[in-house]
């Protein structure tokens, strides 16, 4: 299959490239040179557009689109996250569409459904907020809207997937913020980590993809994740050891840290600070909440099965 996708030089994009080019061709979205040649060396095709600015010629020969590209830093403007994410999903459906483009996945975040509170075990069946306290899940929220809303025709064809806190060999984003707090001695857990988490290993999210290319299932939604739950200590104190760097006992509470979050975030808005503060609000109000899920339809209707477990990707990362 020939594949167009965007996001290919991040951490997921890069992934879906990697393991899944055997049996697909893959066009892969660059806005540089650097980019460009990331791209070449993973096996994809580069072609040079941009989101918001995809021109049919872009996606000549491809069948489908997987959309892996988002505004994912942690601090931005509305207008930042939503050029990005929600408007340049926006143009991407509507080219698609013109050009025939059979299928559209879209690689979402079960951060839509986050608005503070704790959720346990939930399923796809959870309904949607109507607005979101934070920027990155209003975005991608509205992101997804637009997805499922462009099926209505019963033609172009799309699904979502929604992996949890993805992680693994390569995360240049979790991982590296945490090990450099915990040598700074600005990592703090919050409720002493106490509070529980589903996560999705990077190759259990690409596992995930490949049975949705495989047994396709227009206009739904799947949460892919790993089999285990974990305390956020226990898997961030794994996770970060993988490293040599090992947290402190120290510990904030939920109600202060979320204050806390609350006013800097105040101020930097107030003041126009484009630098990231210490805090921000959903790392704050997400880290001192539960947030599991049951990824059963994903088993049932694609056949997914988690091809790595907690304990064996460990062992993967502290052998490497």
């Amino acid at each position: 299959m020939n594949i167009f996708i965007t996001g290919a030089s991040g951490f997921i994009g890069s992934n879906i490239v990697k393991r899944l080019s055997a049996h697909n061709t893959f066009y892969a979205m660059c806005r540089t040179e650097f980019a460009a040649e990331k791209v070449r060396l993973i096996g994809a095709i580069p072609v040079y557009c941009e989101l918001g600015h995809v021109e049919a010629k872009h996606l000549n020969n491809c069948d489908m689109i997987i959309h892996a590209a988002a505004f994912t830093k942690e601090w931005g403007t509305r207008e930042e996250f939503w050029q990005t994410t929600v408007d340049g999903t926006k143009q991407l459906i509507e080219i698609a569409k013109k050009s025939k483009i059979k299928r559209f996945l879209h690689i979402s975040t079960e951060a839509v459904l986050f608005v503070g509170n704790d959720l346990n075990y939930i399923d796809e069946s959870y309904p949607l907020p109507k607005k979101s306290k934070f920027l990155y899940s209003e975005s991608k929220l509205e992101s997804e809207k637009l997805v499922l809303n462009s099926n209505l025709d019963g033609v172009f064809e799309v699904m979502v997937i929604r992996p949890r806190l993805v992680w693994g060999p390569g995360d240049q984003t979790i991982l590296p913020i945490l090990v450099n707090m915990v040598k700074l001695n600005k990592f703090t857990w919050i409720n002493d980590g106490s509070n529980k988490t589903s996560t999705t290993h990077i190759y259990n999210l690409i596992e995930g993809i490949k049975c949705a290319l495989e047994n396709w299932r227009s206009n739904q939604i799947y949460f892919i994740t790993d089999k285990e739950i974990s305390t956020y200590k226990d898997f961030l104190s794994r996770y970060i050891a993988t490293k040599k760097a090992f947290p402190s006992d120290k510990n904030i509470s939920k109600f202060v840290v979320r204050t806390l979050a609350n006013v800097v975030e105040f101020f930097w808005q107030i003041f126009k600070i484009k630098n990231t503060p210490p805090i921000t609000r959903l790392a704050a109000y997400m880290l001192s909440s539960n947030f599991t899920i049951n990824h059963q339809k994903a088993i049932i209707d694609l056949g997914y099965k988690p091809v790595i477990t907690l304990d064996e990707a460990f062992r993967e990362l502290n052998h490497d």
